[in-house]
């Protein structure tokens, strides 16, 4: 059942129908590493994940959470920009997340930036699988999350809808800036 109130819980549900054990899959931005966990476990022990993030403090927190839950040597952790994406991974990836904004219970001015998001987009188009998916959460009630949100949008409308399938998610009777969740499928 797909929780419609919780972003992050709707992507989980859209990425676990794509992703296969023994898939190579993709957190291009790692921050506490939830969403790294949650496709560790669905890679399985033939799976690899690549998990991106511009803090040292992100992938610490990451690999933290990895250890503790036994699944570190699935998961190779870059600290880089999830812009250059395609220099550490090469395709086919059947499963692309981003989780865009600022490291929960990190420094909120250190944010994620329209253009390098863009640039990340683009660049994961290069390395998805066919019939593989891309999930985009994005949060506009930071700053510049606004503009993040409109660049992605305007990235998402540019795609040919012959080779995408692009389909966005808001509660749109919450107040204070919900989040949206944008899936793009190959």
């Amino acid at each position: 059942m797909i929780a419609i109130n919780d972003i992050v819980a709707a992507s989980h549900f859209c990425v676990a129908r794509h992703v296969r054990p023994g898939d190579t899959v993709v957190d291009a931005t790692a921050g506490n590493g939830h969403d790294t966990l949650f496709l560790a476990k669905l890679t399985g022990p033939g799976g690899r994940v690549h998990a991106f993030d511009i803090q040292k403090k992100a992938l610490a927190n990451t690999r933290a959470l990895l250890e503790k839950n036994g699944l570190e040597q699935r998961v190779s952790l870059h600290l880089d920009s999830h812009k250059n994406m395609p220099v550490h991974v090469s395709g086919p990836v059947r499963a692309i997340m981003f989780n865009l904004g600022y490291l929960p219970g990190g420094d909120q001015e250190l944010v994620t930036v329209p253009d390098d998001t863009v640039a990340a987009l683009s660049g994961s188009l290069g390395v998805l699988a066919k019939g593989g998916i891309i999930s985009v959460a994005t949060y506009s009630g930071h700053q510049g999350g606004s503009q993040e949100e409109e660049a992605v949008a305007a990235w998402c409308n540019g795609l040919s809808p012959r080779e995408y399938t692009v389909m966005k998610l808001r509660v749109l009777n919450k107040e204070n800036n919900p989040p949206m969740l944008w899936l793009i499928k190959g």
